[in-house]
């Protein structure tokens, strides 16, 4: 899919005549005739409703229950009425209204489906990827002919484990924007934009068994919006992947599963994964040998395609990706089903004890004793990460002294309103200067707010939104095999149901994700939700390192990195050289490694505005 969206502006046929003369592209209007959505999808990727001159479209998947939306339509006074049409479809879509003359367009909430905007003629002009506007737009051009990239923005992308919110949304395209998690975009037919907050996370105060029975429907109701056609899923072992497979069975699905068999024998997925196919003998299940497969790292598959929006976060595994949606491809699947989400939204946060000793001084200090044991943190980590009451906006500031520390070991409690940032050792003096004044004046200027006030609230969305970014990303990066990539858990009913749940009955002593495995009882046998253990996957990152570190010292005699001044190649060649015991240490590499291939691929042929319109990208 891939589509522009157009405001009802007087102006809009002129701006946008090259792009709606392209050949192969489709074309839906406005009442009053002018060009509103226009791109390229699949029939059953567009549903449209009418209600007199208004119109509203859902772009991607979803179960869309057409009379009770018209009358929605038809009776709404304003744009923000169509809240509750949003609140209320299962999926993972985008979802744009032309309305009475304006237009109002957004994506989900953990930005799976992302909404970005630029000015286009005087116009504000939306799409669901930013590459196409930035070629569109007119944005200053590169030497290769591609847009400018905001070279600040490119250094942020070095962070490990990523960049902290917000800076975290924005994309590296110079004179592109993103929309806000949890906001809407509405055009004018003047041509102006604003940006709406239309949605909040819910206080976490349901109790489990209501909350749960939430989780339950909304699943249900999530997976069975992609079964009406052959879908496929990642049979992993592990209880989220584990899940869908088993919510998409009880769906009727026609269903393909895929396993990885794990490089290291001490790690049990594979046991688990046989029990649960030996429970769905209706699917059919591929099953892959790890010393057949591709392994992380692979330069000559993470260079990028061109059809990205940015560096891929999931680069070291690209190969291993594009072989599962071939398979899947080859046997019959469009829409291949990932547990990414699961962990975000039903695993431990340390977090939570930050929100529980504010709530339950006294009745969460057990806890606290348990997890600091269970994890060694030292007590003096601990009790300073508690007795923290810093606000979001110091915290953010504050990260940029810390940006070349040594990392966070594993004995330190982090209970912070997000991940430390990092930067690596190879990282220029230039790219930690213009990351420091970035993370300094996004504190300073723009004083951002937290998605919650709740430090585990804010955690625990701003995580989902980092993996709903790398899921759009990787969906991009693999779009030419046919089989989009899809995280059902990262849906907005499931991700709001899961926020609702009180912090305390997140922090079940000795019971792995207690809400999830409530909430699919019944659906997942219980012989699946006894396990305990979880699968650990070092071995495949030292195995990727062993046979790719040829490769990867390659890379270092020509950076495109280094011809930008963000990273010291001597630096890099060293650190790759240099021993590691802790798979905590191959971190860093893949930042600077999606990086460099993303700007190895720039100049790929992308499916863009430009494109679309007949010129070269």
């Amino acid at each position: 899919m891939d589509f522009v969206v157009l405001p009802d502006s007087p102006a809009t046929p002129s701006v946008a005549e090259s792009l709606t003369r392209a050949p192969n592209v489709q074309v839906v209007h406005h009442a009053s005739g002018r060009p509103w959505l226009v791109g390229r999808w699949a029939d059953e990727e567009l549903t449209l409703v009418s209600a007199g001159t208004r119109r509203l479209a859902v772009l991607g998947r979803s179960t869309v229950d057409g009379p009770r939306v018209e009358r929605a339509l038809a009776q709404a006074r304003s744009l923000g009425q169509l809240d509750d049409v949003a609140r209320s479809l299962p999926g993972c879509f985008h979802l744009v209204a032309s309305f009475d003359g304006w237009t109002r367009a957004q994506g989900s909430l953990s930005t799976a489906r992302q909404i970005f905007f630029a000015d286009v003629g005087g116009l504000t002009v939306a799409a669901d990827g930013p590459r196409r506007l930035a070629q569109w737009a007119g944005t200053p051009m590169g030497d290769d002919g591609t847009p400018a990239v905001d070279q600040d923005l490119l250094a942020l992308r070095l962070v490990t484990p990523v960049p902290p919110w917000p800076l975290s949304l924005r994309p590296v395209w110079s004179g592109v924007s993103a929309l806000g998690v949890g906001c809407r975009l509405e055009l004018g037919p003047d041509g102006s934009a604003r940006e709406v907050r239309w949605w909040r996370p819910p206080e976490p105060d349901v109790p489990t068994e209501q909350a749960a029975e939430h989780i339950r429907q909304a699943l249900l109701a999530c997976v069975g919006a992609r079964t009406a056609a052959t879908v496929s899923a990642d049979l992993s072992g592990g209880l989220d992947s584990t899940s869908l497979c088993f919510l998409a069975d009880a769906a009727g699905a026609d269903l393909i599963t895929h396993h990885w068999t794990p490089a290291d024998r001490a790690n049990d997925d594979s046991e688990w994964a046989e029990r649960a196919a030996r429970q769905l003998p209706a699917a059919r299940h591929h099953i892959g040998a790890c010393r057949n497969g591709p392994t992380w790292y692979e330069t000559s598959a993470t260079v990028g395609s061109g059809r990205e929006e940015g560096p891929l976060p999931w680069a070291r595994n690209r190969a291993h990706m594009r072989r599962v949606l071939s398979t899947m491809a080859a046997d019959g699947s469009r829409c291949h089903l990932m547990g990414v989400g699961g962990d975000e939204l039903f695993g431990v946060l340390p977090t939570a004890l930050w929100s529980l000793v504010r709530s339950h001084p006294l009745g969460s200090l057990a806890r606290i004793h348990r997890f600091r044991v269970l994890n060694r943190w030292t007590l003096t980590s601990t009790v300073r990460g508690l007795a923290d009451g810093a606000s979001f906006t110091t915290w953010l500031r504050s990260t940029a002294h810390r940006l070349t520390e040594p990392v966070p070991g594993p004995g330190d409690a982090l209970l912070g309103w997000g991940w430390e940032p990092r930067l690596p050792n190879w990282a220029t003096a230039d790219a930690v200067d213009a990351v420091r004044r970035l993370l300094r004046d996004t504190a300073d200027r723009e004083h951002p707010d937290p998605h919650h006030r709740d430090r585990a609230q804010h955690q625990m969305l701003d995580i989902v939104v980092q993996s709903g970014s790398a899921m759009r990303q990787l969906d991009a990066a693999l779009d030419d095999l046919g089989v989009a990539c899809e995280a059902p858990f990262l849906d907005d009913r499931v991700v709001e149901a899961a926020l609702s749940v009180r912090t305390e009955d997140r922090l079940v002593s000795g019971d792995f994700k207690p809400v999830l495995r409530r909430a699919v009882r019944g659906i997942v046998p219980e012989e699946i939700l006894a396990r305990r253990s979880k699968g650990e996957f070092s071995a495949e990152a030292f195995q990727g390192m062993r046979r790719n570190r040829g490769d990867l010292l390659d890379l270092c005699d020509d950076l495109r990195l280094s011809r930008l001044g963000l990273v010291d190649p001597d630096a890099l060649r060293t650190a790759l050289l240099g021993l590691k015991t802790q798979s905590r240490q191959l971190v860093p590499y893949e930042n600077t490694l999606a990086c460099e291939s993303w700007l190895r691929g720039m100049t790929a042929p992308a499916s863009s505005a430009a494109s679309l319109a007949g010129e070269t990208p």
